[in-house]
């Protein structure tokens, strides 16, 4: 089970400590499904990409900005968003913490079915 506020704090001083500004992790990894945690210090930016099948960014920490949306005002701490599905950067305006949710890709068939 991963703890948010704890793995905030490490993912931030990591970042921090770093030479790239920024540190992350692959918190669930289920299927198609995927949290991940990212950590970036102010002025860190992380390039345009493309976008998986669906995604949504939560801010936990700080303040980002995301591109590829109509406007660019931006997400801080306790906000949520469904990210574009164009091709879209993300860049912290101050140090900075965020939840990424994916969906990689959805199964012809639908999803799988679990074990009982």
């Amino acid at each position: 089970m991963a703890h948010l506020d704890r793995s905030a704090d490490e993912h931030l001083a990591a970042a921090q400590a770093s030479p790239n500004g920024r540190s992350a992790e692959l918190l669930v990894h289920d299927g198609v499904l995927r949290h991940s945690i990212l950590a970036l210090t102010a002025g860190t930016e992380l390039a345009e990409h493309n976008s998986p099948h669906a995604a949504s960014l939560q801010v936990l920490r700080g303040a980002v900005t995301v591109t590829g949306f109509e406007t660019t005002a931006p997400l801080r701490a306790g906000e949520l968003t469904v990210l574009t599905h164009h091709r879209h950067s993300v860049a912290a305006l101050e140090d900075s913490v965020f939840l990424l949710t994916t969906v990689t890709g959805v199964p012809q068939d639908g999803p799988p079915e679990r074990a009982r």
